[in-house]
């Protein structure tokens, strides 16, 4: 069974499997949630880098803010956030965000078949708070700022066309777009405590210049039918989540990511997972750390959210222990990994390499705690792909 059926059957039926003390609906049944419970086995002892794994696994320091990346003449941006990999020939790119005050923007990493790094470089300069984003079937990258009325920018992972803003998406407090290419919209979350969830609906698939921003409509309860209604001024003169009557709310939107017709988004207010059955027109949880019965909540803080091809969820924690939890399709919601010792830092960016085998992330701030000690990560090891 598809994982949103596995959710909508959960939700829709009334029941819920428990997972040491916290309930992530869809699952067939309970199992404990500590760690060593996932797929990948219990966590090992820090390694050289401070991250704990699964046997089998290691990790690389990939680049350190304001340090040249190895090799290149590129100085790596301060407070790295969202992220995405892209298949370049027989090696790939991995880009990322600066979540900066006026001079953010966002950087990229290339890399050899091998996995060598043989370039890294600037796409986007001089942008606000860019936190998270997304990328397209087209194969940009949408950076968003996080600031309010703030803009999307398309950027081109390469570094050779020029970044566009796109003022169709909407001004408002931007945080992460998941494009839908079976209906031909991208979801996008807002990080504020009565955000929406929106999404846009190009006039032209595959071109962003033009187009209609969207709004969810709908009750306050976790699940149920949903619609959409167009947001009268993108603008937001006056705020997009406040022109529509009867517009859901969401506390404090973070990470989005869609595969095989469900979106899934987190919100950071109630630590929860949603889960958006975009042919349904259905919405439900598919994690909730309130709904403690017993023990420790295996994920809290969540925030970037990226998936594998297996159906693996790995969510970013901004708090909580430094970890990615994965929630599997069935099964238990447990820690893949954990940083050590940047107790002042987040987890950002998570993405996968185009062959599902490595793993990118960031540490905000690292062991400094400051904007300027972000470290860039890659886990390598035996993914479910």
């Amino acid at each position: 069974m598809e994982r949103r059926n596995l959710l909508r059957a959960a939700v829709l039926g009334g029941t819920a499997a428990a997972f040491g003390g916290t309930l992530w609906r869809g699952a067939a049944h309970a199992a404990p949630a500590q760690p060593g419970a996932g797929p990948y086995g219990a966590l090992g002892a820090a390694d050289a880098n401070g991250i704990r794994l699964p046997s089998g696994f290691t990790s690389r320091v990939i680049a350190r803010s304001r340090q040249k990346v190895s090799g290149t003449n590129y100085t790596w941006h301060d407070a790295p956030d969202g992220g995405a990999c892209y298949a370049d020939g027989s090696g790939w790119i991995y880009v990322s965000n600066s979540e900066i005050s006026s001079t953010g923007g966002a950087g990229a990493v290339r890399f050899s078949s091998s996995g060598t790094v043989t370039g890294a470089y600037r796409i986007l300069s001089n942008t606000n708070v860019n936190c998270a984003g997304g990328k397209t079937p087209w194969n940009t990258w949408l950076s968003c700022e996080e600031v309010d009325r703030g803009y999307v920018y398309e950027t081109d992972p390469w570094g050779v066309k020029a970044a566009v803003r796109r003022d169709a998406m909407g001004r408002f407090k931007h945080e992460a777009a998941a494009c839908d290419p079976q209906r031909g919209v991208i979801y996008l979350t807002e990080d504020v405590s009565d955000g929406a969830f929106y999404r846009f609906r190009p006039t032209t698939w595959g071109d962003l210049s033009s187009g209609t921003l969207e709004v969810m409509v709908g009750s306050s309860a976790t699940s149920g039918s949903v619609t959409w209604a167009r947001v009268p001024d993108p603008t937001g003169a006056t705020a997009t989540r406040n022109q529509v009557s009867g517009t859901k709310r969401f506390n404090g939107g973070e990470g989005c990511y869609y595969a095989n017709g469900t979106c899934w988004f987190t919100t950071k207010g109630d630590n929860r997972v949603w889960a958006y059955d975009a042919a349904a027109q259905t919405i439900s949880l598919a994690y909730d750390d309130s709904l403690v019965t017993s023990g420790t909540a295996p994920l809290t803080g969540v925030d970037n959210v990226t998936g594998t091809a297996s159906g693996d969820l790995y969510v970013a924690e901004d708090g909580g222990n430094l970890e990615i939890c994965v929630i599997p399709p069935a099964g238990v919601v447990a820690p893949f990994l954990r940083v050590e010792g940047q107790s002042a830092s987040e987890i950002t960016g998570p993405a996968f390499s185009p062959d599902g085998r490595r793993l990118y992330f960031s540490s905000q701030r690292g062991t400094s705690g400051s904007s300027s000690g972000g470290i860039t990560y890659e886990v390598t090891g035996p993914f479910r792909t």
